[in-house]
């Protein structure tokens, strides 16, 4: 595969290819695809920047829409692919830096308005077509009205011989004739038609100056009139026109007949009609989409006071699961039957359910009691989901996992409700799914400062705002510093000073674990060094360093390892690797074999956390470890004199246990001399924790070390 694009302008034109590939083969041109693409791209321009726009223009959208009209990009297959081009494909090119759920509504809202732009240029440019072919009928009036007084044969050739719909009728809406065009448009014999009166013809659609104008022109007020126009025809189905009335005068100049030209424009309402549909409408459910939900929302957080909205946002639990078991195709019927069931939820005034993308649904419910309602309606869809659904003979149980949330109109946009509903509904799903949650403030907040620190991972490592402080492991026999647990801290620019457990499990989630505990590993080796260079009579320092479940797996591990202690210069043995253990419960010999590796090279293994697990302690004879590091847990009942009877025989059983496999044994937690003295009669090897000292720079270390060293 090619390199991505790498400024702004090659993702532009990057778009622009795509966008002129999707379309050429539907468009009527005589241009080349790459001369069309060069017409494309000042409009892919002009997406981007409306995207980036303070306050989004649909004005922007629909130019753009109406410029593929002038393009002569008329196909609706033409409009329908620029629309999925701008869905798949504007964010990713043109959104690089940005909030990008917000640029994704972004992105709908511009593509609900291309199609409003498309459509009324379309209609546009029919009715200036239409304008001539009326223009030339009303120059042919002169001739129509002079053909009555000077010769009925001319009269009816014009008459007869016209491609749109002619109809003349008196001053009482008596019609007098017609020609063929006309009664073909309305499937009537010449006689039924001639039967009826102008003032019968009115539909629930007509216009509100529809019969006024109509009025004001038998009166003699108005020489004519031009709108359009529905007519009931005989079969019960509606007909379309573009009606333009004239007012017929005779030699005085005395109103006479008044003559009506028609244009079928059924076909043509019926394609803006679809065209509407399928941009606000889910192809696959037929459910409302994305585009439509949000006219709907804002117009719901628009309302007057008193007024009041819940939403609630459903996304399926496990449904990747029957894609890849069962196929996409089953997954799709899967999601087809859920929208059926979702809309049978939604049939109260003022609900409405809708797709959003993939198996994300939403439903909405407006009025002035949603406190209570959207509730209820978060209870019927759960109740909605219960009864399996069959697919391919299998009988599969749908569950869900619903954030909800509901306040009065007018306080929040779209964009954060939405978004506030995406966190609730991720909250749900965390806590086992199958349920719905009610949105809070501060959970929302938590969850936006966790993205906000996921997205900033990366850079913060490439601007050097990680920095490690080191916690001292003591000897408990002899109180001397036998070396230190490098603990990887955050410098953030806002949030201070961040410790490992507020970024260590996004690292883990997003990978950049692998090359953070990579960095930590070797500043850390590199210090170890460092402390056996220079203060070699306080003893071999080693260097413990934690390792990820992420970093176990990596296929680098060892190799890794190797190069960063041999450029460093430092023998395996100052190098320790903690590794919990819940990290290896269960673990396989194929995840134990980079450990394995490392220990016949000299690195200690340390099992961290040891006790808050449910390993099997005949595990042990497996695991590759030389060392047990005891959870602080069993140090906290040692802080009260005297200690839990029950709890030191279980340390007491551990450490002889560890010592019969010639394991040595750390302690976490120390935080008083009598812990400590608890632990050495217990027979532990080394400790750590805040009676030693709190985790630190290196200089601290340096300074415990000599002072051990000088007694």
């Amino acid at each position: 595969m090619s390199a991505e694009p790498d400024g702004p302008e090659d993702r532009l034109r990057r778009f622009a290819t795509i966008w002129s590939r999707a379309v050429f083969p539907v468009t009527s041109t005589s241009l080349t695809r790459p001369e069309l693409e060069e017409q494309l791209l000042p409009l892919a321009r002009r997406l981007s920047e409306a995207l980036h726009t303070r306050t989004l223009d649909a004005d922007e959208g629909r130019a753009v829409g109406a410029a593929l009209v002038a393009a002569h990009c008329t196909d609706p297959e033409a409009l329908s692919r620029t629309l999925d081009c701008v869905d798949a494909y504007l964010v990713l090119y043109c959104g690089e830096d940005g909030d990008q759920e917000e640029l994704r509504v972004r992105a709908a809202r511009l593509q609900h308005a291309m199609a409003a732009g498309f459509a009324q240029a379309l209609r546009e440019r029919t009715l200036a077509e239409q304008e001539a072919i009326s223009a030339a009928a009303l120059q042919a009036q002169g001739v129509v009205a002079q053909a009555l007084h000077a010769s009925e044969a001319r009269f009816r050739a014009v008459f007869e011989g016209a491609a749109i719909g002619i109809g003349m009728a008196d001053l009482d809406g008596n019609i007098l004739q017609v020609n063929g065009a006309l009664l073909r448009m309305f499937g009537l014999s010449e006689q039924n038609l001639r039967s009826r009166n102008v003032k019968e013809w009115t539909h629930p659609e007509d216009a509100p100056q529809t019969w006024t104008l109509y009025e004001e022109l038998v009166r003699g007020e108005r020489e004519h009139y031009h709108l359009e126009k529905a007519f009931y025809r005989p079969d019960g189905t509606v007909l379309w026109t573009n009606l333009t009335v004239s007012l017929l005068r005779d030699a005085d100049g005395e109103p006479q007949y008044q003559l009506a030209l028609m244009e079928d424009t059924t076909e043509r309402r019926l394609l803006n009609l679809r065209l509407r549909y399928e941009a606000t409408h889910d192809a696959l459910t037929g459910l409302p989409n994305r585009t439509f939900f949000f006219e709907r929302l804002e117009k719901a957080l628009g309302a007057g006071k008193g007024q009041r909205f819940g939403l609630c946002y459903l996304d399926l639990d496990g449904f990747k699961t029957v894609n890849d078991s069962l196929g996409h195709s089953a997954g799709d019927r899967l999601l087809v039957e859920v929208a059926d069931r979702l809309q049978a939820c939604t049939t109260a005034p003022g609900e409405m359910v809708a797709r959003l993308g993939g198996d994300e649904f939403v439903a909405l419910t407006t009025g002035p009691d949603t406190e209570r309602e959207v509730d209820e309606l978060a209870a019927r869809i759960m109740n909605a989901l219960v009864a399996p659904i069959s697919i391919d003979g299998r009988e599969l149980t749908v569950r869900g996992s619903i954030g909800i949330v509901e306040g009065p109109a007018g306080e929040r946009g779209p964009a954060e409700v939405l978004r506030s509903a995406d966190i609730t509904m991720y909250r749900a799903k965390s806590a086992g799914g199958n349920r719905f949650e009610l949105a809070d403030e501060e959970a929302d907040a938590r969850a936006i400062t966790r993205h906000g620190l996921t997205t900033a991972l990366p850079a913060a490592l490439d601007r050097g705002e990680f920095f490690i402080e080191y916690q001292p492991l003591v000897h408990l026999g002899d109180g001397s510093v036998r070396g230190a647990e490098a603990l990887v801290r955050w410098l953030h620019p806002q949030h201070g000073v961040l410790g490992p457990d507020r970024f260590i499990p996004l690292a883990e989630h997003t990978g950049l674990i692998v090359p953070l505990g990579r960095w930590v590993l070797e500043q850390s080796v590199r210090q170890a060094r460092e402390w056996r260079e220079r203060y070699d009579d306080a003893g071999p320092l080693r260097i413990n360093v934690n390792l990820s479940p992420c970093q176990l797996t990596h296929p680098g591990l060892v190799q890794d390892t190797v190069d960063i202690l041999e450029r460093a210069g430092v023998e395996p043995d100052a190098l320790c690797l903690e590794v919990t253990e819940s990290a290896l419960i269960g673990a396989d010999d194929d995840l134990l074999k980079p450990l394995r590796r490392l220990a016949e090279m000299g690195v200690d293994i340390a099992l961290d956390d040891f006790g808050t697990g449910y390993s099997n302690l005949a595990n042990l004879r497996r695991l590759p470890v030389s060392i047990l590091k005891l959870d602080r847990s069993f140090t906290q009942s040692m802080q009260q004199f005297p200690a839990d009877p029950v709890d030191l025989k279980i340390v007491e059983g551990i450490v002889s246990l560890a010592h019969s496999l010639d394991l040595a044994v750390t302690v976490e937690g120390v935080e008083t001399g009598a812990q400590a003295e608890q632990l050495r009669i217990l027979g532990c090897d080394t400790a750590q924790g805040w009676y030693y000292a709190r985790p630190g720079p290196p200089e601290r270390l340096h300074e415990l070390a000599l002072v051990d060293a000088t007694g």
